[in-house]
């Protein structure tokens, strides 16, 4: 939402904005290039198969044993948000700045109505923690978890794994082992330097779908050029087959860390995965960044807020 106080910029400040990105747009995004290991070559994710008894073959169908139930806790007195550039409102105030006051998870603005301004709703004194860092790949995820765990939080929040798949090549994207493995790592010292904590997951954003919406915006595609995102983003209007299966490529290659994320969190009872419900979201102009129409503005952050809180039994504004 604009500032009213703010006169209009469009058209003044296009060309100092596209200045400014040419100074300093050079890995410090969200979705950036560089940093975190050599990725090694694609991998295809296992998938997560369940087997069931058909009724009729040759016997009395098995009855599922009751699964126990998960504790969760609807009103945690803390959070800490893990994660990169959309946890860390980048580009929804400022062009090439960080804005957490509107950050899904910890933000202080009404309009998003944060996770944390749900629980503080319920609870005056609830504590928040914002330890995410634009740019950050899953590899920088335990460096977080120990951040967070320093202030002991009830509940940990995570959205990682967009800069894992946009990197300067699709051979440059973090393989899907090793995503897993850093994923696994930083989950695992959660659950045991704060066993009592529960972690909330949230899938990674559609990014073709953010390209697909973003490119009917002019000053967006100029930006893009820059270096933003080029898996996705490079050659936007590209209809070639060399052009198409080079998004593809990074689509499946998030649905594989999403995966990947699903299965790690399933495996503790105190962690909770959105079943996709984030990656599933069909973002539209108005929820984009006007700095570089692929990060969410402060509409978009609200979104979010609004899906992960429903996940999390918060309640609030959807």
């Amino acid at each position: 939402m604009p500032n009213p106080k703010r006169p209009p910029v469009r058209r003044r400040l296009v060309p100092a904005v596209v200045a400014l990105l040419l100074a300093g747009l050079s890995g410090v995004v969200g979705c950036s290039v560089g940093g975190g290991r050599a990725a090694g070559p694609p991998r295809t994710a296992t998938a997560q198969i369940s087997h069931s008894t058909a009724p009729g073959g040759g016997g009395p169908e098995r009855q599922a044993a009751p699964k126990p139930a998960r504790p969760w806790n609807v009103h945690p007195e803390s959070v800490a948000a893990l994660g990169d550039s959309i946890t860390r409102g980048f580009d929804a105030c400022d062009p090439l700045s960080d804005c957490p006051e509107v950050s899904w998870a910890t933000g202080s603005r009404s309009a998003v109505d944060s996770l944390s301004s749900r629980l503080t709703a319920a609870a005056p004194g609830t504590r928040s923690w914002n330890v995410a860092q634009s740019g950050a790949r899953v590899a920088d995820l335990t460096a977080q978890a120990r951040a967070a765990a320093t202030h002991r939080p009830a509940m940990v929040t995570v959205l990682i794994g967009a800069n894992d798949a946009c990197t300067s090549t699709t051979a440059a994207m973090t393989s899907v082992a090793d995503f897993r493995a850093d994923f696994d790592q930083a989950l695992a010292y959660l659950h045991r330097t704060l066993p009592a904590t529960q972690i909330l997951v949230a899938s990674i954003p559609d990014l073709q779908r953010l390209w697909s919406v973003g490119r009917t915006n002019v000053l967006g595609k100029q930006i893009w050029r820059l270096g933003l995102c080029p898996t996705m983003l490079g050659n936007a209007d590209s209809r070639s087959a060399t052009a198409q299966q080079r998004r593809t490529a990074v689509r499946d290659r998030v649905i594989a860390y999403n995966t990947a994320m699903g299965q790690a969190c399933a495996r503790y009872i105190r962690c909770r995965y959105d079943g996709g419900a984030v990656f599933g979201y069909q973002f539209g102009t108005g929820e984009l960044s006007r700095w570089d129409w692929f990060h969410p503005n402060e509409k978009g952050e609200a979104k979010l807020a609004g899906i992960l809180a429903g996940v999390a039994g918060l309640g609030g504004r959807g």
